[in-house]
């Protein structure tokens, strides 16, 4: 693994993005998610290929584990193919990762995106030394894009090279500083779920971003602390947290915020926090990319991150 991890290059007008599904199923009622995914492509100026077996059903997942690894394989041998764009999340990326030949991907890389059960891609890709792109899917499309204006703004940027730069409000929670390093992360249920393989991220100098949906608070707690003994916060240089959305609520009080939760765990590291960053399971979903140096600053009254 290089130094500093590569950095697929950015798009231009004429390049070919591959549209894969290689977790859950995409049922017949959002199918359109597919058309609209190419539809706003092609509107930038981009050609399009769909993967043969992205509609496939078999049972949670988008076909069998061979088909989607099929066309993720393609995807990423096909030099015409400068980015692989997947089209939803859910679960089953963990189950062709291993399935997959990255010979020819190494030899040219080119921008694999998504986020949530994408994790697993691009905690791969980290180990391997390719940045990636954490953002919109294409399941994102379904219905009016009012709601996610700064998503489609930011992925666009982010895939044509533009400058990335983010002004988020304080919070009462952060923890200030002024930090320099490279990001990286993902779902906090995957980095967790990655911890005791070779996939599992290497935080030392890094700044690390983490996002999750849907679960309780003690299973937040429980993940982190997971993190914790495994020592991704021990050299770690700073925290950004995306949405932490939708968690659920036991019969028995945990007895904190998920703010205060998180303190808990990475105070003692004495290093900065950012919270409420937008990205994550919310309609503003900003793109972040994986691999890259940023500039984090926190104050008081203000907070930016520069790519």
């Amino acid at each position: 693994m290089p130094d500093t991890p590569i950095q697929p290059p950015f798009l231009k007008i004429g390049d070919t993005v591959a549209i894969v599904a290689p977790a859950g199923i995409i049922k017949p009622k959002r199918a359109k998610v597919i058309s609209n995914a190419e539809k706003l492509l092609k509107s930038w100026g981009l050609h399009v290929w769909v993967g043969r077996h992205v509609l496939a059903q078999n049972g949670h997942f988008a076909g069998t584990d061979q088909q989607r690894c099929e066309d993720f394989q393609y995807a990423m041998n096909t030099p015409a193919i400068k980015a692989i764009w997947c089209a939803r999340g859910g679960y089953g990326s963990v189950r062709i990762l291993d399935m997959l030949d990255y010979t020819q991907f190494l030899k040219h890389p080119k921008w694999i995106i998504g986020y949530s059960d994408i994790t697993a891609f691009h905690c791969k890709m980290n180990t391997l030394g390719v940045a990636t792109m954490h953002a919109l899917m294409a399941t994102s499309l379904e219905g009016t894009t009012n709601d996610i204006t700064e998503s489609l703004t930011t992925f666009k940027k982010a895939l044509f090279g533009e400058e990335l730069t983010y002004t988020i409000p304080p919070s009462e929670y952060n923890i200030p500083g002024d930090i320099t390093g490279e990001l990286v992360g993902g779902n906090l249920t995957l980095l967790s779920n990655m911890l005791g393989s070779d996939t599992s991220i290497n935080t030392n100098g890094k700044i690390l971003f983490f996002e999750e949906i849907g679960e309780y608070a003690y299973v937040i707690d429980r993940m982190l602390q997971s993190l914790k003994r495994a020592g991704y916060f021990e050299n770690c240089k700073g925290i950004i947290v995306g949405d932490i959305s939708k968690v659920k609520y036991n019969t028995t009080y945990f007895g904190k915020n998920v703010y205060e939760l998180i303190l808990d765990v990475v105070r003692e590291y004495h290093i900065p926090v950012l919270f409420d960053f937008p990205s994550g399971h919310e309609p503003d979903n900003r793109a972040i990319i994986f691999g890259k140096k940023i500039a984090l600053h926190i104050a008081d009254d203000k907070c930016t991150v520069e790519f």
